[in-house]
């Protein structure tokens, strides 16, 4: 358990006093009580998050919690601030949410014109190539996030994560109980594939090019005797391919997409010349 789990489950004072002034202010909201908003509470989320010392979602004992009040706190940031103009040498922007600053002291390499908003979280020895990351996100040590891939808002990325050249992380933040896309350490994810609506991807795995995953697409292990089907994860260490599976409707049988399982990462398969050896006789790359 990370050490800020644990900290929460011990009840950290600071935190939980925020949580019920966010709670409070949502309420409030609903009640169309816009000025009663604390922007205090939400402003201190909003550094936390930005700054690392707090995460909408993270690894527990039993798996992956989900902290809904730090959302509400997103959503709040978003519907109490006025746009203004925000200028960045040659690049000009309009918008609530400031463009993120400090990556020399926090040892991170950004290519222009890579945009990451106030609220996320960019860990030390991360690369951005231009790409964008959205508020709530987190990225973790060591990953590189390549030309044109978005990180959505809240996505949860670990540490030594590659995502490819255009992947589509997606986003969530209502409603606010809803599961962020998470991809786990070590994780290779593929030119131009897209994960969406929670979905997990487990430490290790690799995504094919081309690779497009939802909350209902289903992830079939074709690698034993019968087929093995899951949905809204990738198993640790997978290595999955597009494909496609039969379904009849009336006018007739047409193919939806799943993703298949093709092998597990292995020593042998652990190279990123040998992966994609590999995939490629499955007809998919890396890239």
């Amino acid at each position: 358990m990370s050490g800020q789990a644990a900290a929460r489950e011990r009840g950290d004072p600071m935190e939980r006093e925020l949580e019920q002034r966010i709670r409070a202010s949502w309420e409030a909201l609903g009640r169309g009580e816009a000025r009663a908003v604390d922007a205090e509470a939400v402003e201190a989320v909003i550094d936390r998050l930005d700054r690392g010392a707090l995460r909408v979602a993270e690894p527990a004992v039993d798996g992956w919690v989900t902290h809904e009040w730090v959302k509400l706190a997103v959503l709040l940031y978003l519907r109490v601030r006025e746009a203004t103009t925000i200028a960045h040498g040659p690049f000009e922007y309009r918008d609530k949410v400031p463009v993120k600053t400090g990556f020399e002291a926090a040892g991170v390499r950004v290519v222009p014109p890579a945009t990451v908003r106030r609220g996320a979280y960019v860990a030390p020895g991360a690369v951005l190539m231009p790409c964008y990351v959205n508020i709530g996100a987190w990225v973790g040590p060591g990953t590189m996030v390549d030309t044109w891939a978005t990180v959505g808002s809240c996505a949860q990325i670990g540490a030594d994560v590659h995502l490819a050249g255009g992947v589509g992380i997606g986003g969530v933040l209502e409603p606010p109980q809803a599961a962020p896309v998470i991809v786990e350490d070590g994780a290779f994810i593929g030119s131009r594939c897209v994960v969406v609506e929670g979905v997990h991807v487990g430490a290790r795995a690799v995504l094919g090019a081309g690779v497009v995953l939802t909350a209902n697409t289903p992830v079939i292990d074709v690698t034993g005797p019968e087929p093995v089907e899951v949905r809204g994860r990738v198993p640790p260490g997978a290595i999955v391919v597009p494909g496609t599976r039969a379904r009849g409707f009336p006018a007739g049988s047409y193919g939806l997409p799943c993703g298949l399982v093709i092998g597990y990462r292995t020593e042998a398969t652990e190279d990123k010349v040998r992966l994609n050896e590999l995939l490629r006789e499955h007809g998919s790359s890396l890239q």
